[in-house]
């Protein structure tokens, strides 16, 4: 087993939470480098570590097969050109390109320099949507028809991180923030839809950005998927919602990852991943008329692990990725689509 020599571009949030814990516990991976501009703090957890002052300094270390691009959305086409032109896999946050041309041609750059162009979806790996996929995939739901996925929050206050609040940086607002996440859910539960509507709005006082996006995909034989976010949702609710011919299921959104490691939790520890008890989904199944079952379902233990997993195996071995190009396109084709202001 040969581990798979990776460097990170940033060491924010992202950096400190998402990526190096998992990089950095899985034999399969060496976290090799990261890119710090002023403060070099990542060797105060990972001392072995090499900290470059510029991307292409950590572009030229030739020991380096992947690259992680976790920066702010608008700087993703341009890095993950330079990364894949330099010789490297690419692993990308959302959105992986702000356009559907965009993508295109990063995938054509990745064919012909014989690379791989990753995303890094790991909401697929949320423990409340994972149990959602079993109960579509159980069928006890009879055929769906109305679906709603939702992402919310209540953050009234514009946020500090000045390129998430530009309205002329492409991939700013909310619909390119949390969209991909609940997007890709769905259409990797449903796949491409025959249609598809999206409206963004800005509600947030003095924001020059969206704060609420909402998608309406129809499916053929009548399914509706309605995909929404918003930053003011003082009480949010269910955040999965289906309704069947069979029967409903709602979830809560309680996946504990993101909690735990930015306590610091490592991925390795036996607690991690699993909800606590009262988190249950439920399921409501119509057993005759006038009659209803119902159940609580527990949600599987989760780990983002499961996706550097999916890394190394497409790497090293060319399994397919399970995000794949056509519904990175699908999603940014909905994103992109008419967008009438709310």
């Amino acid at each position: 087993m040969l581990p798979i020599q990776t460097g990170l571009l940033a060491y924010g949030m992202s950096g400190r939470v998402f990526h190096a814990p998992f990089l950095s516990t899985s034999p399969l991976f060496g976290l090799r480098a990261v890119v710090e501009r002023h403060r070099q703090t990542a060797v105060q957890t990972y001392p072995d570590i090499i900290s470059y002052d510029s991307v292409a300094a950590l572009l030229a270390d030739d020991v380096l097969e992947l690259v992680v691009i976790n920066t702010p959305n608008d700087t993703h086409f341009a890095l993950a050109r330079q990364a894949l032109l330099a010789g490297k896999h690419v692993l990308i946050e959302k959105p992986v390109a702000t356009t559907p041309a965009e993508l295109d041609e990063l995938l054509a750059l990745a064919t012909r320099q014989q690379r791989h162009l990753l995303a890094y979806q790991n909401r697929r790996w949320d423990s409340d949507f994972q149990l959602v996929r079993q109960v579509v995939e159980s069928g006890r739901l009879g055929r769906l028809t109305e679906v709603h996925f939702r992402f919310d929050r209540y953050k009234v206050a514009l946020n500090p991180k000045q390129f998430k609040e530009d309205a002329a940086a492409p991939g700013s607002g909310l619909s390119f923030d949390l969209g991909p996440h609940v997007l890709d859910q769905a259409l990797s539960l449903f796949g491409e839809p025959a249609h598809s509507r999206f409206t963004r709005a800005s509600h947030r006082p003095n924001s020059r950005v969206d704060d609420y996006f909402h998608a309406h995909l129809e499916y053929p034989e009548g399914l509706h998927v309605f995909v929404t976010g918003s930053l003011l949702t003082a009480a949010a609710g269910p955040a999965y919602v289906l309704h069947g011919t069979a029967g409903s299921f709602q979830k809560n959104r309680t996946d504990v990852q993101e909690t735990q490691l930015v306590a610091g939790i490592l991925p390795t520890t036996a607690s991690y991943g699993h909800e606590p008890a009262g988190a249950e989904g439920v399921l409501t199944l119509a057993t005759e008329p006038g009659h209803f079952q119902t159940e609580l379902l527990p949600a599987p233990a989760s780990n983002y692990a499961g996706l550097f997993d999916a890394v190394y195996q497409t790497i090293r071995h060319a399994q397919p990725f399970p995000v794949t190009p056509e519904q990175l396109r699908w999603q940014l084709e909905i994103l992109a689509g008419p967008n009438p202001q709310g």
